[in-house]
């Protein structure tokens, strides 16, 4: 039995359950609206687990699911080594967006990373603790900052709406996710020229710990 893990709810649900029915494997949410279940026809042996975007890295590395569906920027910040726990099968075109990093909009002279590791030594100094970065993405904004020498800053875990902890004096900045960058300016903050942490989009994975003839056998039959 090959279990595949696929997003349990809205666009990225129903993105990728059309992504499969143009492959000859129809995927269907069954029970209610709050029931995460369903079923898959077209391709024997098939097991259909809803889980949460956010879940589905996971699962895939502890081997409980063969291949899943889910964002590249979740995979690379949740799993440590990510290319020993899992390979990336196929991208599926949609659920694009940037992780980046913004800044207040009123910062006019913060325009690139290193205006922003000035700024991040010279708050230190004035205010006796490190300025903050609000994110959910803690290993992939810590690993590009270490990378571009920034030092003077503290990462503080958002799940939230993390455009919004700026004006609410939680955060000096922010490192997250953005599509359209409406959010941002909504927000009055502005995103630093050259801050691009990574370009994401819905990707399927096979787990490393999958049994190889049967995932490949489903693979097979749906063109990969």
């Amino acid at each position: 039995m090959v279990r595949i893990g696929v997003p349990s709810k809205g666009r990225l649900m129903e993105k990728t359950f059309d992504w499969f029915g143009a492959r000859g494997l129809r995927m269907t949410k069954t029970g209610s609206e709050r029931e995460y279940a369903g079923v898959v026809d077209g391709v024997a042996g098939v097991e259909l687990v809803m889980l949460s975007a956010g879940e589905i890295p996971r699962e895939l590395a502890a081997g409980r699911i063969d291949l899943g569906v889910t964002g590249t920027d979740l995979v690379r910040d949740k799993l440590a080594d990510w290319q020993r726990q899992v390979s990336e099968v196929a991208a599926l075109g949609f659920g694009h967006a940037d992780l980046i990093i913004a800044v207040p909009a009123s910062w006019i002279d913060v325009d690139t990373v290193d205006d922003l590791d000035a700024v991040a030594a010279a708050f230190r100094l004035r205010h006796g603790f490190r300025l903050r970065i609000a994110t959910k993405y803690h290993r992939l904004v810590r690993d590009y900052l270490t990378a571009q020498g920034v030092a003077d800053y503290q990462l503080v875990d958002s799940q939230g709406a993390t455009e919004g902890t700026v004006k609410n004096l939680t955060a000096e900045a922010i490192a997250d996710i953005t599509s359209s960058g409406e959010t941002l300016r909504a927000n009055h903050l502005k995103v630093l020229s050259d801050a691009l942490i990574l370009q994401s989009q819905a990707m399927l994975y096979r787990s490393a710990l999958a049994d190889a003839e049967e995932v490949s056998a489903v693979l097979g039959r749906i063109g990969y």
